[in-house]
Formats: C-alpha cells, structure tokens, sequence
C-alpha cells in the first residue's frame, strides 16, 4: 500500500535540517523505503522554504518514483513543515540517556532510534547498525518501560548509556557524511518563505481569537458541578454493552476511576451512583481519589445529591468502528473514530502503555488511514484496498482496551 511522504527535522551537529522521509510502501509486490536523497546524498536543507523551494524545482531525486510524489510539488510550504511527531534530535540522545528510563524518555528515544534503522537500512550506514546492535536495550524499545525495570531491566539501561556515551559521535558522523544540501532558486526560497510568514502571522490572529472564545466557551459550559470538581463522568459503547465511569485530566494527563491498569467501569448512571456513594470515599488505592476534589464527589453521592450526566462529547462509541474501517476511509465516520481513539490512548497513556501510539503513528497502515480520515488533504494518496491488516490491528487495540474493563 502506497504511504504518505513525510516532511522531517532532523537534529544533527550542524543543525536543525529538514527532509523528506518515504516510509515502507508495497509496489509491485516489493517493499520499498526511501529519503529525499540522490545516488549516496541525503538531501536535507536549514528551513522549510529551502526545502519547498527543491520539491518545487528539481526531479532528479529518489523519490521521483513514489507513487504520491507527483502531489508534492503542489503542496504549500506550511505542508511540508515537520509536525511535532517527526522531529528527530538525534545530537540530543546523550543527553536524553542521562534521564530515568520513563514512558517519555523511552518514547522519544524508540522514535529517534526507528529513524536511525531506517536511515541506516536506507543509506547503507553500516556504522550506524553496529552501534545500535550493541546493546539488547535499543532492541527493546519500542515494548516501552517494562524492559528497563527492575535488576535487569537497569542493567539494560546501563548498557545502552554506555553505548551512546562511548559511540554516539560515530553514529553522528556516519549521518553527517551521507548529508548535503543541493542549490535551490532564490526567488522559489524567498516566496515559500513569504507563505510560512503569512500562515504565522494568520495562526496568531486565530490562536487569540480562540483563546477569547475558550475562555467564554468555559465561562458558559464549564459551570455545573463536574465542570467545577474537574471530573468528567463518561459512556462507553462497546459491541456488546454500555459502560459508564470517570475521567479527568491532570496537568493534561489523563487519570481513570480505577487503579493497577483497570478501569472500574458500570452499567448504568445509577450503579456509578451508588458504587461512589458506598465506597467512594475509602478509595485510597484509585487513581482518581488522588485528586484534590474527590472528597467533593463523594460528598455528593452519600448526600443522594449526585447527578452523573454524560455530555456528547464524552460518549465513546467503539461499535462499528472495525467493520467501517474494513469498508476503507470513505465508510468511517470521523467524529466517531476522533472520540475512539482519544479514549484508547487516553487509557493507553494513563497505564504507560506505548502500543497505541505506534499503531497509530502515521508511518504504520492503520495509523496512515486514522490521519487521512482525520485529517482530510485532497492531495494525500489515499488508502487503498484491502483494508484486513489495519482491522486486524484496530481489533486489537480495542481487545486490548476491553481487557482493562473491571466491571462492578
């Protein structure tokens, strides 16, 4: 299946320089994968209006043979601007080992490491794979923080700082090498430049212009009780049954009614009720009683004056999803899959569980159809049949939710 062509920033010692990346797409019945890049140079240029300025230009490269190329030429420069999830600061790895092995420091380092096997592979940078091949540890990233806990688990860790501490350079130098940056037209650098200048100068208006509306949005909706205890009760529809529980956010992490990976989940408001009135306020060991207002909850529900209302945007359908992804990107409802996967990796970040957001990366076939629904661009390529490994893979995420269901 043809993937998308992906604009990113990689952090190297002499500087921030963007490209393009090609991840694995099917072709003929091979597999393929590729860099902006000619013969043995990977092109990467200072600025995202370089890097317009050469899509629009020049067709001697190696990815004139992508099957989405021929929509790239017409992208506008903001387009072609790396996202937040395709910056890679491969010189900051040092540093970044020098911290715990947390669910964010693993992360990131899983993603710099991926796109150095890719680079690698890519580019034939044999020094870049012995390095990584020189601990277990960067094997074991993507599995998350289970592999670097515990005895063994430091032992790992040690392993691979060792590594970076004593062969990060040469991994930087091999990358460094294979790069260089092609001459582009002037004028073609200076009006990309003018189009970054105008979307920045039009993303601020609009960004204080949301943030009058939020703050009157909240002053008008946020007013009931869950608004003020900052707690949101919400509904779950699965294949077989409705569940309801609770959710908030804390410094934007999401925290679950439940505790040691399970969500206590309820089959009715009234049941929610009562279970929040019988046992709410000896919780100790839930998750959510860990929040300030929680004292003010249960309150409430031993008071009998607990109205647990559901708002449209806390109801979660995951019914139907897999069969509408099966049909492919046109039968999929985006609202509904939007709310779906906001709920699976909400649940997957409160337990610090990295699956979904892999599965979901846009690099990967489900991950590549949820951004093409989600985010509609009529010069992407499109998706194409058969749609059976993405179900495959949607079934499994949300098998995976469903297991952490503890239902009362």
């Amino acid at each position: 299946m043809a993937q998308d062509i992906i604009p990113i920033e990689l952090g190297l010692p002499q500087g921030d320089l963007v490209t393009l990346w090609a991840p694995r797409w099917r072709e003929d019945g091979e597999e393929w994968e590729a860099f902006l890049g000619h013969d043995e140079d990977l092109y990467a240029f200072g600025d995202v209006a370089s890097l317009a300025a050469f899509v629009r230009g020049q067709t001697e490269h190696d990815l004139t043979d992508h099957p989405a190329w021929h929509v790239l030429p017409a992208l506008s420069a903001v387009e072609l601007t790396p996202g937040e999830n395709h910056q890679f600061d491969l010189v900051g790895v040092p540093e970044l080992v020098s911290e715990d092995p947390d669910t964010w420091t693993i992360g990131e380092l899983a993603d710099v490491v991926s796109i150095l096997r890719s680079l690698a592979d890519v580019c034939e940078l044999d020094k870049v794979t012995e390095v990584l091949d020189a601990a277990d540890g960067f094997a074991l990233l993507p599995q998350g923080t289970f592999p670097f806990t515990g005895r063994d688990g430091e032992r790992r860790w040690t392993e691979l700082a060792k590594v970076v501490a004593e062969r990060w350079d040469e991994v930087l130098d091999a990358v460094d090498a294979v790069v260089s940056t092609p001459d582009v037209d002037g004028s073609a650098v200076a009006a990309a430049a003018k189009e970054l200048a105008a979307h920045e100068e039009l993303e601020g208006a609009e960004s204080d212009s949301a943030k009058d509306t939020d703050a009157e949005d909240q002053s008008a909706e946020r007013t009931d009780f869950w608004g003020q205890v900052g707690i949101d009760p919400i509904k779950i529809i699965t294949s077989d049954r409705e569940y309801y529980t609770l959710r908030c956010y804390l410094d934007d992490e999401p925290i679950f009614l439940g505790s040691d990976g399970e969500i206590d989940v309820f089959t009715s408001t009234k049941a929610l009720t009562r279970f929040l009135a019988s046992e709410g306020a000896e919780l100790a060991g839930n998750d959510l009683a860990e929040v300030s207002t929680w004292s003010e909850v249960t309150v409430k529900a031993t008071a009998g004056e607990l109205d647990v209302a559901v708002r449209d945007d806390n109801v979660y359908v995951l019914n139907g999803v897999a069969d509408d992804i099966g049909d492919g990107p046109d039968s999929v409802d985006p609202v509904q899959l939007e709310l779906a996967v906001e709920l699976l990796e909400d649940a997957a970040d409160w337990v610090g569980d990295e699956s979904v957001k892999q599965a979901l990366a846009s690099s990967e076939s489900l991950g590549w159809m949820v951004s093409f629904v989600l985010r509609p661009d009529p010069t992407r390529l499109a998706p194409s049949a058969p749609f059976d490994a993405e179900v495959k893979i949607w079934r499994g995420l949300v098998e995976d939710f469903e297991g952490r269901l503890r239902l009362h």
